[in-house]
């Protein structure tokens, strides 16, 4: 498969110099410790902080599109998602064309109604990443999507995951879970130090 997400001499402060593709159906899976600067790549990709280099999505440079839209084709969700209104629904334009998907995550379509300061952590994780796809971006950057959910409602997540990448997407999947890893990735790395260290592929 082609490369759809092409990342060159990536910097920024806590980064060193990154070169990664990702091809179209493709998942790379960055494990390493905390600190090791794996947020700090997948923010840096989205054009979320200040860094240099070249990123280009199917050809075209970052540096060529707004970064709302950018970020509307690279779709990232945090380890922490962010919510600006009061109501969960207030955050989905058309709310009933994810209640598919908040069927299979396990969350009641009534949610819609609900107070963001009613939602666990869990429940956060899940309807931030719904919102997300909802955009149908072409590469998603998750960063640890499923740390607050039981194994059930993880693999329910990783087979979404799945057919998004059998679709064409491409994933980068920043997580601790080495088992995680092993079971999406296309491509393996390592993080350490703020360089980006090969592990093998699939």
């Amino acid at each position: 498969m082609p490369d759809l997400l092409v990342v060159d001499n990536l910097r920024r402060i806590g980064l060193e110099a990154i070169d990664v593709r990702v091809a179209a159906g493709a998942c790379i899976a960055i494990t390493g410790a905390s600190g090791s600067g794996k947020t700090l790549l997948l923010r840096a990709i989205a054009d979320l902080d200040d860094n240099r280099g070249d990123v280009r999505l199917d050809g075209l440079s970052r540096a060529d599109v707004s970064a709302p839209q950018w970020r509307r084709r690279v779709g990232y969700v945090p380890a922490e998602s962010g919510w600006w209104r009061d109501r969960v629904g207030d955050h989905f334009p058309d709310p009933d064309a994810v209640a598919g998907m908040l069927v299979r995550l396990q969350m009641p379509i009534e949610c819609m109604d609900w107070p963001i300061a009613r939602l666990s952590t869990g429940e956060r994780q899940r309807l931030a990443l719904i919102r997300t796809l909802a955009l149908a971006p072409q590469v998603l950057l998750l960063d640890e999507p499923t740390s607050g959910l039981d194994p059930e409602t993880t693999l329910r997540v990783e087979a979404i995951l799945h057919e998004k990448l059998a679709d064409g997407a491409a994933v980068v999947l920043v997580s601790h879970d080495e088992a995680q890893a092993d079971r999406m990735a296309t491509v393996r790395y390592r993080m350490a130090a703020g360089r980006l260290h090969l592990e093998g592929t699939a």
